[in-house]
């Protein structure tokens, strides 16, 4: 079975609860992955990196942040279909 990792601070983070949670696929009702259920920890570190990508968010020009909203939004429209298959 394939584990997702957490993503935190700009990179993966494989977990280490050793709790993992089922993944179905919605299409089929079939678990086909688990993802670790985070530790205290990873919470906190999660939570961390979270307020200060704030900041940095924050202190962006408006001018900025529309620029990678529209650019994140082009790549979701250039991958709908392979976003779409997982």
């Amino acid at each position: 079975m394939k584990n997702l990792s957490h993503w935190i601070n700009g990179k993966p983070s494989e977990g280490t609860s050793e709790r993992y949670g089922p993944v179905h696929n919605p299409a089929t009702g079939a678990q086909e992955k688990q993802v670790p259920l985070a530790s205290v920890d990873e919470v906190d570190a999660a939570v961390a990196a979270a307020k200060d990508a704030y900041v940095t968010w924050g202190q962006s020009s408006l001018a900025k942040r529309t620029e990678i909203l529209f650019r994140f939004r082009a790549l979701l429209d250039a991958n709908r279909d392979a976003i779409a298959e997982l």
